[in-house]
């Protein structure tokens, strides 16, 4: 079971970019809840005990995903953990009851994100636990907003351009994991993979049409869009028109780990493998649809 405490990040990147040695194909990956190290002060100001408290923790989603490197592709990945702060988020999504001070006037309080608890700093993990004893210093939630989330942005936003350059577009995927069950619904369970594409904005519909075809027949059950149609990063960065289209993969945790110890499950190399042919299958798209083109009239 993968889990770090640290200090601070002084020894530790925030986040990476594991690249390889040269990008072959116009996909780019990124794993932004995958982050598993946790500050010590994080967890001293946590009422959750250390399991808890990872409930949100898309648990080794960039492994598995790790197999785009060798095949020439760039993954980044968060090394901070989602609770502490959530990249898939806008900037300023703040809850005010969180904070002892004042939010700055352009945060955005009133999102259905910051309802739920899951804003940029999130006030809960799953569904409704909170993570804080008290509330947090302001000051805390903006400095890790300006020194983490906005280079994050800007080195995701780097990785696309020059994907772009070099290919006259860029396949960005955001990968994430799920948990198998809904807990207000018992017994109720999730498909093995949601695809997310923003109810087609985000991306051609030759990708997720591509992607929900071979997994279904790989014999997985898959969903488009519900519960999940892609959150920030998706939204922000899609743009077809513009040759820049991005896909949300989000994985049942159900299908590759123990969601109670948070093991990896002996299925886990499997679906790492089956994802690794889902990319061999949409990097070979012809690419007349994902060069950049004019929106159609609605």
């Amino acid at each position: 079971m993968r889990r770090e405490t640290i200090d601070a990040f002084e020894h530790v990147p925030l986040f990476e970019v594991l690249a390889p040695a040269q990008q072959r194909i116009p996909f780019l990956f990124n794993s932004p809840h995958s982050g598993s190290i946790y500050p010590r002060n994080f967890l001293a100001a946590s009422r959750l005990d250390e399991m808890t408290i990872r409930r949100s923790e898309d648990s080794y989603v960039d492994e598995l995903f790790a197999g785009v490197v060798p095949f020439g592709a760039p993954l980044m990945r968060a090394n901070f953990p989602r609770a502490w702060l959530d990249v898939n988020r806008e900037p300023y999504e703040l809850d005010p009851q969180m904070f002892d001070g004042a939010l700055p006037p352009y945060a955005n309080s009133r999102s259905l994100r910051v309802a739920g608890g899951l804003g940029t700093i999130a006030r809960v993990v799953s569904e409704n636990v909170e993570i804080y004893a008290e509330p947090i210093p302001v000051a805390a939630a903006l400095e890790r907003i300006e020194t983490v989330y906005k280079p994050y942005h800007d080195r995701l936003r780097s990785e696309i351009a020059k994907t772009s350059e070099a290919f006259g577009h860029a396949v960005l995927i955001d990968c994430h994991s799920m948990p198998s069950s809904i807990r207000s619904l018992p017994g109720r369970m999730r498909a093995d993979f949601v695809l997310g594409d923003r109810y087609g904005a985000s991306c051609a519909a030759e990708l997720s049409e591509a992607a929900y075809a071979f997994l279904a027949g790989e014999g997985y059950s898959v969903a488009r869009n519900k519960p999940y149609a892609g959150g920030f990063i998706t939204e922000h960065y899609g743009r077809p028109s513009h040759g820049v289209h991005a896909l949300q993969i989000e994985v049942n945790r159900a299908i590759y780990m123990n969601e109670r110890t948070l093991q990896k499950s002996p299925s886990f190399h499997t679906v790492a493998a089956d994802l690794l042919r889902l990319v061999h299958l949409l990097s070979s798209l012809p690419d007349a649809r994902l060069h950049p083109f004019p929106l159609a009239a609605e």
